[in-house]
């Protein structure tokens, strides 16, 4: 079947990723710097698959290391790019590293596709483009707002460079923008695994239960909303990583109606930070340690996805209730303690 080069494959999304595309037949390229992921990962994805993917640890910010990568697998017939630095508040004080770093990847991926004659791309792109939204569901054709990180602005600035390859008929690409990826494949042997404490609610809430983290802190509980604490659109990272398989292959058959094409995908619904604690504590049996603290700088009050386009065009819909994704993020944080 098919060579997917899929960079970034050994992080959390794109490991799952990997796994679904491996269960549809194809060929899987891993190409990850391990900068924040583990070759261990590799291995899970054989157990889960039964199928090894290929696999180079290289850094794609390197010229020439890209060059030699595409020399070396010409077979390629298109790219899923989840390679990136991706600390929001490390991009705020290091701006150059992040810029640096996100955008060369996606210069050297694309000069090389087009020098090889590769045509098909997909962005891990982020809802995180909207910034504050001014009505909700959010949809495709809502404003985008002046990022609030560097790391939200590539984002951005990779689709702004990918609308204008299309337009030259350089690539055809469709950039996936992520509400909030959550929980973990339900063998437990892939999931999140932050490096340090955790930026992200879900591995703080499990860290947390299992006492790795003393305390969890919840930002504010005087928000405008039912409970009084932020909303967000938290999707079951299997459901995430089938979007993708889902729009490689839009492109691999010539579906798309332009040359490039956006999409939101999350559930179309919005879940408090208090309700995502009581689903973890339903399904875990756990009663979880957490204060109120004050509000965070920067945090969005509430958004969610308009998945219609998603829905209606790439034919994809999440299937995972909160519950589940509650379930098995615990689940794995089990199966990572027994490893120790």
């Amino acid at each position: 079947m098919a060579k997917i080069l899929v960079t970034g494959g050994a992080g959390y999304i794109g490991s799952h990723t990997t796994v679904e595309l491996i269960s549809k037949g194809y060929t899987v390229l891993i190409a990850d710097n391990l900068s924040n992921s583990s070759a261990d990962v590799v291995d899970s994805i054989e157990k889960i698959t039964g199928v090894r993917p290929l696999f180079e640890q290289i850094d794609l910010s390197d010229k020439t290391q890209a060059t030699q990568l595409f020399d070396r697998h010409p077979d390629i017939v298109a790219v899923i790019n989840f390679a990136a630095y991706k600390a929001v508040g490390e991009s705020v004080s290091e701006p150059l590293k992040y810029y640096n770093n996100n955008l060369s990847i996606v210069f050297n991926v694309l000069s090389n596709m087009e020098r090889l004659g590769i045509k098909n791309f997909v962005q891990s792109s982020s809802c995180t483009v909207y910034g504050e939204p001014d009505t909700l569901p959010i949809s495709e054709q809502s404003p985008l707002k002046p990022a609030v990180s560097p790391y939200g602005n590539t984002k951005k600035i990779v689709e702004e460079i990918l609308a204008d390859c299309a337009k030259q008929d350089k690539v055809h690409a469709i950039a996936l923008r992520y509400f909030n990826p959550i929980g973990a494949h339900p063998s437990g042997l892939i999931g999140e695994l932050p490096r340090g404490v955790p930026n992200n609610l879900m591995p703080f809430i499990t860290q947390t239960a299992i006492g790795i983290r003393q305390q969890l802190s919840v930002f504010g509980n005087d928000y405008d909303t039912p409970d009084g604490t932020c909303i967000r659109d938290f999707i079951h990272v299997v459901d995430l990583a089938k979007s993708h398989v889902v729009a490689v292959e839009r492109l691999l058959n010539g579906k798309g109606k332009a040359a490039f094409e956006v999409f939101n995908i999350g559930t179309g619904n919005g879940f408090s930070v208090m309700e995502v604690i009581k689903s973890f504590e339903k399904m875990s049996g756990v009663k979880l340690n957490y204060r109120i603290a004050g509000r965070r700088e920067g945090d969005i009050v509430k958004i969610w996805a308009d998945t219609t386009l998603s829905n209606k065009e790439l034919g994809w819909k999440a299937q995972q209730t909160l519950d589940d994704m509650t379930r098995d993020a615990w689940n794995w944080e089990l199966k990572l303690k027994e490893r120790k």
